[in-house]
């Protein structure tokens, strides 16, 4: 009985095998058309998904693009800037951000003054001069020479607001030997309206001996085919500051105390810094009733963390202007800076 049950497994096993030979036996190849046809089919497959490869590769290229260009508009407009006039004039967008204002919701002269300083430096880095610290070109860096603000004049015709856009541009023009003098204005990006204008004459100055230095031939070089041949935006006699007494002053603040962040990369006092605290000795009521328009500076000294500094301001009683005249004094004694602002009621601006 095992043998025939094996037997009969066998048989069954072979009867399906041989079924399965019978199958294979009748199969006949696929016709030639058959084979066309599937041939067709794939070619086709293969064009609709080559041709969906090319769309979504065209409009991922197509959004790079556009992004490239976003960013090179957005660049162009709110960092880099861009350069006119042959490479010689300078202008960059700004837009007024909720921390630029004060508390009348305008912009500040402290704002504007860093705006006209950004500007500047980028000018020089537009033209390629800018090499290191603030604004000190290659040839100056080869010799350790650092800018240094000698004086500055600000007329502001109208604060801009929040979210206002505005244009700084600026430019070079000769003054004397060893100076050079930067001028601005700021204006409305959308009509044009003249809003700030704005003239400087820096100095140089050693940055490891701290003492003024003449202009090396070398740097005269780099700096003088920047030059506009234009006359200054400002009158020269309007920014002329008269003899202070710091004994016939009105108002006193002491014991000003420069902070760590109050310092720029040349290790001194940032210039904006010197009009904040000249104005800590303007009376709040002062401040409150009136807006600055007119500031003027003169810088004396640089001072650093360890100098202690007094504010000192009395007012000028013999004119129909409102105006203050400035001074800002080291510990010992030595005039840091000295300086004039002019003012108008809050309700006569705009």
């Amino acid at each position: 009985m095992a043998s025939t049950g094996s037997t009969m497994m066998l048989g069954r096993e072979a009867n399906c095998l041989g079924t399965l030979r019978m199958k294979s036996k009748a199969f006949s190849p696929p016709s030639r058309g058959f084979l066309l046809l599937q041939a067709n089919l794939r070619a086709t497959s293969m064009k609709v998904s080559q041709t969906t490869l090319n769309v979504a590769g065209e409009k991922q290229l197509k959004l790079l693009d556009r992004r490239e260009k976003e960013h090179d508009m957005v660049a162009d407009a709110f960092v880099l800037g861009k350069v006119e006039k042959d490479g010689r004039i300078f202008s960059q967008n700004y837009t007024i951000r909720s921390y630029d204002m004060g508390p009348n919701h305008k912009a500040t002269i402290q704002t504007l003054m860093n705006l006209l300083q950004e500007t500047a430096l980028n000018h020089f880095k537009s033209m390629g001069l800018l090499k290191d610290g603030l604004g000190s070109t290659p040839e100056m860096s080869a010799r350790n020479l650092i800018w240094i603000l000698s004086k500055i004049h600000v007329v502001v015709d109208r604060y801009p607001t929040w979210n206002d856009d505005i244009r700084v541009e600026t430019w070079f023009i000769p003054c004397g030997r060893n100076f050079m003098a930067i001028e601005w204005i700021i204006c409305d990006s959308k009509n044009g309206e003249i809003l700030t204008r704005a003239s400087s004459k820096f100095m140089m100055m050693n940055k490891e001996t701290r003492k003024l230095s003449e202009w090396p031939v070398e740097v005269r070089r780099e700096i003088e085919p920047q030059y506009i041949d234009r006359l200054p935006l400002l009158d020269k006699d309007s920014s002329r500051l008269p003899k202070l007494n710091h004994s016939e002053m009105e108002y006193l603040r002491t014991d000003l105390i420069p902070r760590r962040n109050d310092l720029d990369i040349n290790q001194h006092v940032n210039n904006v810094k010197y009009v904040a605290m000249m104005l800590e000795s303007v009376p709040i009521s002062f401040l409150e009733s009136h807006e600055v328009y007119d500031v003027t500076v003169e810088y004396r000294r640089e001072c650093g963390m360890n100098d202690v500094l007094r504010s000192l301001t009395s007012f000028c009683h013999e004119t129909n202007i409102d105006q203050c005249f400035h001074l800002l004094h080291s510990e010992c004694g030595a005039v840091v800076a000295r300086g004039r602002t002019k003012w108008m009621p809050k309700h006569a601006k705009n």
